[in-house]
Protein backbone atom coordinates (compact mmCIF):
# COMPACT_ATOMS: atom_id res chain seq x y z
CA UNK A 1 0.00 0.00 0.00
CA UNK A 2 1.15 3.74 -0.83
CA UNK A 3 0.98 6.89 1.98
CA UNK A 4 -1.73 8.29 -0.05
CA UNK A 5 -3.58 5.46 -0.33
CA UNK A 6 -3.90 4.52 3.18
CA UNK A 7 -4.19 8.14 3.82
CA UNK A 8 -6.93 8.09 1.50
CA UNK A 9 -8.57 5.57 3.48
CA UNK A 10 -8.27 6.84 6.64
CA UNK A 11 -9.40 10.48 5.54
CA UNK A 12 -12.67 8.65 3.88
CA UNK A 13 -13.19 6.80 7.06
CA UNK A 14 -13.10 9.84 9.05
CA UNK A 15 -15.70 11.78 6.66
CA UNK A 16 -18.14 8.65 7.05
CA UNK A 17 -17.85 8.45 10.58
CA UNK A 18 -18.71 12.10 11.38
CA UNK A 19 -21.41 12.12 8.64
CA UNK A 20 -22.99 9.39 10.61
CA UNK A 21 -22.27 10.67 13.64
CA UNK A 22 -23.24 14.19 13.38
CA UNK A 23 -26.70 12.76 11.30
CA UNK A 24 -27.47 10.42 14.29
CA UNK A 25 -27.07 13.07 16.86
CA UNK A 26 -29.50 15.68 14.93
CA UNK A 27 -31.98 12.65 14.41
CA UNK A 28 -31.91 11.87 18.02
CA UNK A 29 -32.26 15.81 18.87
CA UNK A 30 -35.15 16.26 16.50
CA UNK A 31 -36.92 13.08 17.78
CA UNK A 32 -36.69 14.11 21.71
CA UNK A 33 -38.06 17.95 21.04
CA UNK A 34 -40.84 16.58 18.93
CA UNK A 35 -42.28 14.25 22.11
CA UNK A 36 -41.51 16.48 24.28
CA UNK A 37 -44.75 17.82 24.99
CA UNK A 38 -46.51 14.69 26.29
CA UNK A 39 -45.35 12.05 28.89
CA UNK A 40 -45.62 8.82 27.16
CA UNK A 41 -49.10 7.39 27.73
CA UNK A 42 -47.24 4.12 29.59
CA UNK A 43 -45.13 6.33 31.61
CA UNK A 44 -48.18 9.25 32.68
CA UNK A 45 -49.30 8.10 35.94
CA UNK A 46 -45.77 8.38 37.05
CA UNK A 47 -43.41 10.75 36.10
CA UNK A 48 -45.03 14.51 35.66
CA UNK A 49 -44.61 16.60 32.49
CA UNK A 50 -41.86 18.78 34.21
CA UNK A 51 -39.64 15.73 35.23
CA UNK A 52 -40.12 14.24 31.07
CA UNK A 53 -39.24 18.16 29.71
CA UNK A 54 -36.50 18.11 32.29
CA UNK A 55 -35.24 14.91 31.20
CA UNK A 56 -35.61 16.10 27.53
CA UNK A 57 -33.89 19.30 27.90
CA UNK A 58 -30.80 17.64 29.75
CA UNK A 59 -30.21 14.55 27.11
CA UNK A 60 -30.43 17.30 24.01
CA UNK A 61 -27.86 19.80 26.34
CA UNK A 62 -25.62 16.33 26.70
CA UNK A 63 -25.91 15.74 23.06
CA UNK A 64 -24.93 19.29 21.52
CA UNK A 65 -21.86 19.03 24.12
CA UNK A 66 -21.25 15.96 22.35
CA UNK A 67 -21.18 17.44 19.30
CA UNK A 68 -18.86 19.91 20.14
CA UNK A 69 -16.39 17.61 21.76
CA UNK A 70 -16.53 15.54 18.75
CA UNK A 71 -15.41 18.58 16.57
CA UNK A 72 -12.85 19.58 19.34
CA UNK A 73 -11.49 15.83 19.17
CA UNK A 74 -11.57 15.41 15.23
CA UNK A 75 -9.21 19.14 14.74
CA UNK A 76 -7.30 17.47 17.18
CA UNK A 77 -7.23 14.43 15.45
CA UNK A 78 -6.26 16.18 12.50
CA UNK A 79 -3.75 18.40 14.15
CA UNK A 80 -2.21 15.44 15.55
CA UNK A 81 -1.25 13.43 12.46
CA UNK A 82 -1.64 16.23 8.94
CA UNK A 83 -1.03 19.27 11.23
CA UNK A 84 2.54 18.00 12.38
CA UNK A 85 2.12 17.99 16.01
CA UNK A 86 3.01 14.43 16.31
CA UNK A 87 5.82 15.14 14.45
CA UNK A 88 7.29 18.10 16.69
CA UNK A 89 6.39 16.39 19.71
CA UNK A 90 8.51 13.28 18.63
CA UNK A 91 11.07 16.54 17.56
CA UNK A 92 10.94 17.71 21.25
CA UNK A 93 11.24 14.51 22.91
CA UNK A 94 14.30 13.70 21.01
CA UNK A 95 15.85 16.48 22.76
CA UNK A 96 15.40 15.06 26.05
CA UNK A 97 17.02 11.76 25.33
CA UNK A 98 18.83 12.05 21.65
CA UNK A 99 19.83 8.18 21.75
CA UNK A 100 15.72 7.51 21.18
CA UNK A 101 15.56 5.34 23.99
CA UNK A 102 12.84 5.03 26.77
CA UNK A 103 13.26 8.68 28.19
CA UNK A 104 12.30 9.63 24.39
CA UNK A 105 9.44 7.06 24.35
CA UNK A 106 7.79 7.85 27.39
CA UNK A 107 8.48 12.17 26.92
CA UNK A 108 6.50 11.74 23.71
CA UNK A 109 3.53 9.88 25.49
CA UNK A 110 3.23 12.24 28.25
CA UNK A 111 2.84 15.15 25.92
CA UNK A 112 0.41 13.95 23.45
CA UNK A 113 -1.47 13.16 26.92
CA UNK A 114 -0.60 16.39 27.95
CA UNK A 115 -2.52 17.92 25.08
CA UNK A 116 -5.33 15.38 24.67
CA UNK A 117 -6.10 16.70 28.70
CA UNK A 118 -5.51 20.51 27.52
CA UNK A 119 -8.43 20.17 25.00
CA UNK A 120 -10.36 18.38 26.97
CA UNK A 121 -10.53 19.92 30.11
CA UNK A 122 -12.85 23.00 29.40
CA UNK A 123 -15.55 19.83 28.20
CA UNK A 124 -14.94 18.29 31.50
CA UNK A 125 -15.50 21.76 33.23
CA UNK A 126 -18.65 22.76 31.47
CA UNK A 127 -20.00 19.42 32.27
CA UNK A 128 -19.50 19.65 35.84
CA UNK A 129 -19.84 22.72 36.94
CA UNK A 130 -22.45 24.40 34.14
CA UNK A 131 -24.13 20.85 32.43
CA UNK A 132 -24.82 18.86 35.36
CA UNK A 133 -25.13 21.70 38.00
CA UNK A 134 -27.94 23.72 35.73
CA UNK A 135 -30.13 20.70 36.13
CA UNK A 136 -29.08 20.09 39.78
CA UNK A 137 -27.39 16.51 39.41
CA UNK A 138 -23.68 18.09 40.63
CA UNK A 139 -22.67 18.33 43.96
CA UNK A 140 -18.73 18.37 43.41
CA UNK A 141 -16.61 21.12 44.48
CA UNK A 142 -14.16 22.55 42.88
CA UNK A 143 -11.40 21.52 45.58
CA UNK A 144 -12.63 18.03 44.89
CA UNK A 145 -12.75 18.00 41.39
CA UNK A 146 -8.72 19.22 41.56
CA UNK A 147 -7.85 16.57 44.05
CA UNK A 148 -9.86 14.22 41.69
CA UNK A 149 -7.63 15.39 38.58
CA UNK A 150 -4.36 15.45 41.37
CA UNK A 151 -5.19 11.72 41.83
CA UNK A 152 -5.68 10.52 38.79
CA UNK A 153 -2.78 12.40 37.58
CA UNK A 154 -0.46 10.54 39.91
CA UNK A 155 -1.84 7.26 39.24
CA UNK A 156 -1.67 7.61 35.64
CA UNK A 157 1.86 8.20 36.55
CA UNK A 158 2.69 5.36 39.21
CA UNK A 159 0.79 2.76 37.07
CA UNK A 160 1.00 4.13 33.50
CA UNK A 161 5.00 4.50 33.27
CA UNK A 162 5.73 1.25 34.57
CA UNK A 163 3.21 0.11 32.13
CA UNK A 164 4.61 1.43 29.23
CA UNK A 165 7.70 0.75 29.63
CA UNK A 166 7.00 -2.93 29.79
CA UNK A 167 5.19 -3.00 26.90
CA UNK A 168 7.95 -1.10 24.95
CA UNK A 169 10.29 -3.36 26.40
CA UNK A 170 8.35 -6.85 25.35
CA UNK A 171 8.07 -4.67 21.95
CA UNK A 172 11.77 -4.76 21.53
CA UNK A 173 12.99 -7.29 23.25
CA UNK A 174 10.67 -10.09 22.06
CA UNK A 175 11.04 -9.87 18.11
CA UNK A 176 8.25 -10.99 15.98
CA UNK A 177 5.96 -12.21 18.14
CA UNK A 178 5.93 -9.31 20.53
CA UNK A 179 2.19 -8.38 20.14
CA UNK A 180 1.34 -12.13 21.63
CA UNK A 181 3.50 -11.34 24.39
CA UNK A 182 2.42 -7.61 25.08
CA UNK A 183 -1.28 -9.62 24.86
CA UNK A 184 -0.62 -12.00 27.35
CA UNK A 185 0.93 -8.99 30.02
CA UNK A 186 -1.75 -6.60 29.11
CA UNK A 187 -4.17 -9.51 30.12
CA UNK A 188 -2.96 -10.05 33.08
CA UNK A 189 -2.64 -6.58 33.96
CA UNK A 190 -5.78 -6.11 33.44
CA UNK A 191 -7.45 -9.05 35.67
CA UNK A 192 -4.72 -8.13 38.81
CA UNK A 193 -6.28 -4.17 38.16
CA UNK A 194 -10.06 -5.92 38.39
CA UNK A 195 -9.00 -7.79 41.87
CA UNK A 196 -7.34 -4.63 42.92
CA UNK A 197 -9.64 -2.37 42.32
CA UNK A 198 -12.08 -2.49 44.65
CA UNK A 199 -9.45 -2.25 47.78
CA UNK A 200 -6.79 -0.35 46.69
CA UNK A 201 -7.98 2.22 43.95
CA UNK A 202 -11.95 3.02 44.60
CA UNK A 203 -11.29 4.20 48.01
CA UNK A 204 -8.82 6.75 46.97
CA UNK A 205 -11.81 8.57 44.87
CA UNK A 206 -14.59 7.63 47.50
CA UNK A 207 -15.73 6.34 50.84
CA UNK A 208 -17.38 2.77 51.37
CA UNK A 209 -19.21 1.66 54.38
CA UNK A 210 -20.87 -1.28 55.59
CA UNK A 211 -24.49 -1.48 54.90
CA UNK A 212 -25.83 -0.65 58.28
CA UNK A 213 -29.54 -1.18 57.83
CA UNK A 214 -30.16 -4.17 59.73
CA UNK A 215 -33.49 -5.41 57.72
CA UNK A 216 -32.06 -4.42 54.35
CA UNK A 217 -28.87 -6.11 54.90
CA UNK A 218 -31.07 -9.37 55.97
CA UNK A 219 -33.12 -9.00 52.61
CA UNK A 220 -30.06 -8.91 50.92
CA UNK A 221 -28.29 -11.68 52.13
CA UNK A 222 -31.37 -13.69 51.78
CA UNK A 223 -31.45 -12.62 48.09
CA UNK A 224 -28.30 -13.65 47.89
CA UNK A 225 -28.04 -17.27 49.24
CA UNK A 226 -30.85 -17.33 46.64
CA UNK A 227 -29.01 -16.59 43.90
CA UNK A 228 -26.02 -18.28 45.00
CA UNK A 229 -23.75 -15.74 45.44
CA UNK A 230 -20.91 -14.89 47.35
CA UNK A 231 -19.40 -11.52 48.07
CA UNK A 232 -16.87 -10.12 50.33
CA UNK A 233 -19.44 -7.60 51.67
CA UNK A 234 -22.19 -5.32 50.79
CA UNK A 235 -21.54 -1.75 51.29
CA UNK A 236 -22.76 1.92 50.80
CA UNK A 237 -20.66 4.82 48.34
CA UNK A 238 -21.01 8.38 49.24
CA UNK A 239 -21.62 9.12 45.44
CA UNK A 240 -23.71 11.91 47.05
CA UNK A 241 -20.35 14.11 47.17
CA UNK A 242 -19.89 14.33 43.41
CA UNK A 243 -23.65 13.77 42.04
CA UNK A 244 -27.39 13.02 43.12
CA UNK A 245 -27.59 10.03 40.20
CA UNK A 246 -28.07 6.99 41.88
CA UNK A 247 -26.51 3.42 40.75
CA UNK A 248 -25.78 -0.18 42.45
CA UNK A 249 -23.05 -2.38 41.12
CA UNK A 250 -20.75 -5.29 42.02
CA UNK A 251 -17.17 -4.91 41.20
CA UNK A 252 -14.08 -7.31 41.57
CA UNK A 253 -14.29 -11.15 40.82
CA UNK A 254 -13.48 -14.04 42.83
CA UNK A 255 -12.89 -13.78 46.62
CA UNK A 256 -12.33 -9.85 45.94
CA UNK A 257 -16.49 -9.41 45.32
CA UNK A 258 -18.30 -6.49 46.54
CA UNK A 259 -21.60 -5.24 46.35
CA UNK A 260 -21.90 -1.38 46.07
CA UNK A 261 -24.92 0.64 46.40
CA UNK A 262 -24.44 4.44 46.31
CA UNK A 263 -26.08 6.40 48.80
CA UNK A 264 -28.46 8.45 46.51
CA UNK A 265 -29.86 5.06 45.69
CA UNK A 266 -30.88 3.84 48.87
CA UNK A 267 -32.04 7.21 49.76
CA UNK A 268 -35.01 7.03 46.65
CA UNK A 269 -36.03 3.06 46.13
CA UNK A 270 -37.86 0.94 48.59
CA UNK A 271 -36.06 -2.46 50.13
CA UNK A 272 -37.65 -4.32 47.56
CA UNK A 273 -37.13 -2.29 44.73
CA UNK A 274 -33.59 -2.14 45.75
CA UNK A 275 -33.27 -5.94 45.97
CA UNK A 276 -34.62 -5.90 42.38
CA UNK A 277 -31.99 -3.77 40.92
CA UNK A 278 -29.49 -5.58 43.00
CA UNK A 279 -31.46 -8.82 41.72
CA UNK A 280 -30.48 -7.42 38.00
CA UNK A 281 -27.36 -6.85 38.77
CA UNK A 282 -26.55 -10.59 40.30
CA UNK A 283 -28.47 -11.37 36.47
CA UNK A 284 -25.17 -10.36 34.86
CA UNK A 285 -22.95 -12.50 37.23
CA UNK A 286 -25.78 -15.56 36.62
CA UNK A 287 -25.03 -15.32 32.89
CA UNK A 288 -21.57 -14.86 33.02
CA UNK A 289 -21.46 -11.35 31.02
CA UNK A 290 -18.75 -10.44 32.78
CA UNK A 291 -16.37 -13.03 32.06
CA UNK A 292 -17.97 -12.76 28.31
CA UNK A 293 -17.37 -9.30 28.31
CA UNK A 294 -13.22 -9.84 29.38
CA UNK A 295 -13.30 -12.67 26.73
CA UNK A 296 -14.47 -10.72 24.21
CA UNK A 297 -12.29 -7.70 24.89
CA UNK A 298 -9.55 -10.32 25.32
CA UNK A 299 -10.08 -11.40 22.21
CA UNK A 300 -10.52 -8.12 19.88
CA UNK A 301 -7.16 -6.72 21.90
CA UNK A 302 -5.48 -9.63 20.24
CA UNK A 303 -6.57 -9.03 17.40
CA UNK A 304 -5.93 -5.43 17.11
CA UNK A 305 -2.08 -6.12 18.50
CA UNK A 306 -1.17 -8.92 15.52
CA UNK A 307 -2.60 -5.97 13.07
CA UNK A 308 -0.37 -3.66 14.74
CA UNK A 309 2.19 -6.00 14.61
CA UNK A 310 1.62 -5.95 11.01
CA UNK A 311 1.86 -2.40 10.59
CA UNK A 312 4.65 -1.52 12.95
CA UNK A 313 7.11 -2.27 9.90
CA UNK A 314 5.32 -0.39 7.39
CA UNK A 315 6.66 3.07 6.14
CA UNK A 316 3.38 4.04 4.83
CA UNK A 317 1.81 3.65 7.89
CA UNK A 318 3.93 6.38 9.28
CA UNK A 319 3.94 8.50 6.23
CA UNK A 320 0.28 8.42 5.27
CA UNK A 321 -0.50 9.61 8.58
CA UNK A 322 2.09 12.69 8.35
CA UNK A 323 4.92 11.08 10.50
CA UNK A 324 8.55 10.27 8.95
CA UNK A 325 10.14 8.34 11.83
CA UNK A 326 12.75 5.53 12.37
CA UNK A 327 10.21 2.38 13.29
CA UNK A 328 13.03 -0.20 15.00
CA UNK A 329 13.73 2.47 17.12
CA UNK A 330 12.47 3.06 20.81
CA UNK A 331 10.79 6.23 19.89
CA UNK A 332 9.34 4.49 16.84
CA UNK A 333 7.81 2.01 18.75
CA UNK A 334 6.03 4.60 20.14
CA UNK A 335 4.53 6.41 17.64
CA UNK A 336 3.52 3.42 16.33
CA UNK A 337 1.68 2.59 19.56
CA UNK A 338 0.21 6.50 19.68
CA UNK A 339 -0.35 6.49 15.70
CA UNK A 340 -2.58 3.06 16.04
CA UNK A 341 -4.64 4.41 18.82
CA UNK A 342 -5.34 7.69 17.25
CA UNK A 343 -6.57 6.03 13.99
CA UNK A 344 -8.18 2.75 15.68
CA UNK A 345 -11.39 3.94 16.71
CA UNK A 346 -12.23 5.49 13.32
CA UNK A 347 -11.88 2.57 11.41
CA UNK A 348 -13.63 0.33 14.22
CA UNK A 349 -16.66 3.00 14.94
CA UNK A 350 -19.02 0.47 12.52
CA UNK A 351 -18.60 -1.79 14.82
CA UNK A 352 -20.39 0.15 17.89
CA UNK A 353 -24.01 -1.51 16.83
CA UNK A 354 -23.08 -4.67 17.31
CA UNK A 355 -21.60 -4.16 20.84
CA UNK A 356 -24.51 -2.00 22.03
CA UNK A 357 -26.62 -5.10 20.47
CA UNK A 358 -24.39 -7.32 22.88
CA UNK A 359 -24.77 -5.13 25.76
CA UNK A 360 -28.44 -4.70 25.34
CA UNK A 361 -29.31 -8.23 25.21
CA UNK A 362 -27.04 -8.79 27.99
CA UNK A 363 -29.66 -5.78 29.96
CA UNK A 364 -32.91 -7.77 28.99
CA UNK A 365 -31.44 -10.89 30.36
CA UNK A 366 -30.48 -9.57 33.74
CA UNK A 367 -34.02 -8.23 33.44
CA UNK A 368 -35.35 -11.93 33.20
CA UNK A 369 -33.30 -13.35 36.19
CA UNK A 370 -34.30 -10.19 38.06
CA UNK A 371 -37.71 -10.58 37.36
CA UNK A 372 -37.55 -14.82 38.33
CA UNK A 373 -35.92 -13.93 41.74
CA UNK A 374 -37.76 -11.06 42.92
CA UNK A 375 -41.42 -8.70 41.57
CA UNK A 376 -40.95 -7.61 37.88
CA UNK A 377 -42.96 -5.28 39.29
CA UNK A 378 -40.54 -4.21 41.76
CA UNK A 379 -38.18 -3.48 39.28
CA UNK A 380 -40.35 -1.75 37.21
CA UNK A 381 -40.88 0.57 39.76
CA UNK A 382 -37.45 1.17 40.85
CA UNK A 383 -36.39 1.91 37.21
CA UNK A 384 -39.38 4.33 36.56
CA UNK A 385 -38.16 5.92 39.67
CA UNK A 386 -34.56 6.31 38.22
CA UNK A 387 -35.27 7.06 34.82
CA UNK A 388 -37.11 9.90 36.50
CA UNK A 389 -34.91 11.04 38.55
CA UNK A 390 -31.73 10.69 36.59
CA UNK A 391 -33.40 12.63 34.16
CA UNK A 392 -33.34 10.00 31.45
CA UNK A 393 -35.32 10.46 28.57
CA UNK A 394 -37.88 8.22 27.80
CA UNK A 395 -38.27 9.10 24.24
CA UNK A 396 -35.07 8.32 22.58
CA UNK A 397 -34.23 8.15 18.32
CA UNK A 398 -34.66 4.00 17.90
CA UNK A 399 -31.90 4.35 15.11
CA UNK A 400 -29.78 6.41 17.53
CA UNK A 401 -30.40 3.94 20.61
CA UNK A 402 -29.81 1.22 18.28
CA UNK A 403 -26.79 2.39 17.41
CA UNK A 404 -25.20 3.55 20.95
CA UNK A 405 -27.10 2.51 23.79
CA UNK A 406 -25.96 -0.22 25.96
CA UNK A 407 -29.69 -0.37 27.98
CA UNK A 408 -32.63 -0.72 26.19
CA UNK A 409 -34.60 1.91 25.86
CA UNK A 410 -37.24 2.52 28.70
CA UNK A 411 -40.49 1.91 26.96
CA UNK A 412 -39.16 -1.69 25.73
CA UNK A 413 -37.46 -2.18 28.77
CA UNK A 414 -40.62 -2.37 30.90
CA UNK A 415 -42.81 -3.41 28.13
CA UNK A 416 -40.26 -6.61 28.06
CA UNK A 417 -40.98 -6.97 32.30
CA UNK A 418 -44.69 -6.48 32.12
CA UNK A 419 -44.32 -10.22 30.70
CA UNK A 420 -43.54 -11.51 34.13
Amino acid sequence: MTPQLFSLAFLLALIVSLVLRVWLALRHLRHIQAHRSAVPAEFGAHIELAAHQKAADYTCAKTHLGLAELAASTVLLLAFTYGGLLKNAAAWSMQIDPASGYLAALALFACVALIGFIVDLPFGLYRTFVLEARYGFNQMSWQLFLGDLLKQGLLTILIGAPLLLAVLWLMTVMGEYWWLYVWLFWLVFNLLVLLLYPTLIAPLFNKFTPLDNPELKARIEALLARCGFRSSGLFVMDGSKRSAHGNAYFTGFGAAKRIVFFDTLLARLSPPEIDAVLAHELGHFKHRHVWQRIILLAALSLAFLWLLGLLIGQPWFYAGLGVSIAAQTTQGIAMALILFSLVLPIFTFPLTPLMSHISRRHEYQADTYAASQTQAADLINALVKLYRDNAATLTPDSLHSLFYDSHPPASLRIAHLLKY
